[in-house]
């Protein structure tokens, strides 16, 4: 008789609010993990969610195991997804929630590396290169095993705004934002392109229409974008769960996939102890290496001053 030994996928989701619930919604929907754990201070929350994203599994095509628990449950996880924290309020950045997120997660990470927990974390809370900075620093983990959604979703919405002023596909443009999840992110247009082609050779050969793009416009509607998001409903939901879905899903199937996260650079960029967006190559180790792309000058200097700004906040965060 065959004996199969095969482990279930399991993730954990620590901030069962409007993020990770929408976190647990993708996860399951797609069918990326057999077992998914919700977890929050809110206990009745985190039971009510998953109450909530059990009665959908009835209709899709993988049968989610989904539980409530607490941090010894998630021990045996494979991933735990860190989406914990109060959001930004109107006027505020993200870097204005620091000390709060970072009183939240103090309670989080000790007790979970002290379960045995030996899998990956995958940080979304806010302001998200320091809080990975600060549970990288925590866990004792190794620096892949580490990890932030940093610009993946910043990304996504550089590419949903190429789209909308070029009227071309979003699945044909490739385009990064990188350094901070934040104000200071930069956009290396040097290295966006649409069906292969160079942006700036298809703004040269068609000077009368994709020649009007005006390219600090955008980078700065993508740096806001959220903004839009949270103004108009309160919190940002769909786009960030997708993303986190497909870090989850590049780690689960070791797809060696080139995503925008936020990780520990280590002289890459000429930058060196600070998390930051940068594309990297996921797989089942978490980041298996960073994709080092040539940045100008100018985007050199842009992308210095975005981390310049991390490393500030990331000594602040040393003293709360």
């Amino acid at each position: 008789m065959l004996n199969l030994s095969i482990k279930p996928r399991k993730v954990s989701i620590i901030g069962t609010g409007h993020v990770g619930s929408h976190c647990g919604f993708s996860l399951v929907t797609q069918g990326v993990c057999d077992e998914l754990l919700m977890i929050d201070i809110d206990e009745s929350k985190a039971k009510s969610q998953a109450l909530d994203l059990s009665d959908a599994v009835s209709y899709l095509k993988h049968a989610t195991k989904i539980k409530s628990g607490n941090l010894d449950d998630c021990k045996d996880s494979d991933i735990i997804v860190i989406s914990a924290g109060p959001l930004p309020e109107k006027n505020q950045t993200r870097l204005d929630t620091l000390e709060s997120t970072i009183n939240v997660v103090k309670t989080i990470v000790k007790p979970i590396v002290e379960s045995g927990f030996d899998g990956i974390f995958i940080v979304i809370s806010n302001p998200v290169d320091i809080i990975t900075d600060y549970i990288w620093k925590v866990s004792g983990f190794s620096k892949n095993k580490v990890l932030g959604t940093g610009t993946a979703l910043d990304s996504s919405r550089l590419r949903r705004l190429l789209s909308e002023e070029t009227n071309l596909p979003q699945q044909s443009i490739q385009a990064y934002s990188m350094g901070e999840h934040g104000d200071s992110q930069i956009v290396p247009w040097s290295h966006v392109s649409i069906g292969g082609k160079p942006l700036f050779d298809i703004m040269k050969e068609n000077s009368s229409t994709y020649g009007k793009l005006n390219l600090d416009e955008l980078t700065e509607k993508t740096a806001r974008a959220g903004w839009d998001v949270l103004y108009g409903k309160g919190s940002t939901e769909f786009g960030i769960g997708t993303a986190l879905t497909e870090i989850v899903k590049a780690i689960f199937h070791n797809e060696r996939k080139i995503l925008p996260v936020s990780t520990l650079l280590d002289g890459q960029y000429g930058q060196k102890d600070v998390f930051a967006g940068v594309p990297a190559i996921i797989g089942i180790n978490g980041v298996e290496s960073i994709v080092e792309i040539n940045l100008t000058d100018d985007e050199q200097k842009k992308f210095n001053k975005s981390c310049t700004i991390l490393k500030e906040y990331i000594q602040i965060a040393k003293d709360i």
